[in-house]
């Protein structure tokens, strides 16, 4: 399983997961627990969905554009 998100994208996940879990525990509402799935990838660092689309936000050797 190789990584598939970047550093800017997991910070993104991370932010939006704990959002989505901060709502659900102040709507009292169990839709807070699809906070997990972006919470979840971001910490592994894999996307299964990048996969079929070809996807990969992470910046190594290969794919990354150097300034």
């Amino acid at each position: 399983m190789t990584k598939n998100i970047g550093t800017i994208d997991k910070i993104l996940r991370i932010v939006v997961g704990l959002a989505i879990i901060a709502y659900g525990v102040y709507a009292q509402s169990w839709l807070g627990i699809i906070g997990i799935i972006p919470l979840g990838t971001a910490l592994i660092g894999w996307c299964p969905l990048y996969c079929p689309l070809g996807l990969n936000t992470t910046c190594d050797k290969d794919n990354c554009s150097k300034k």
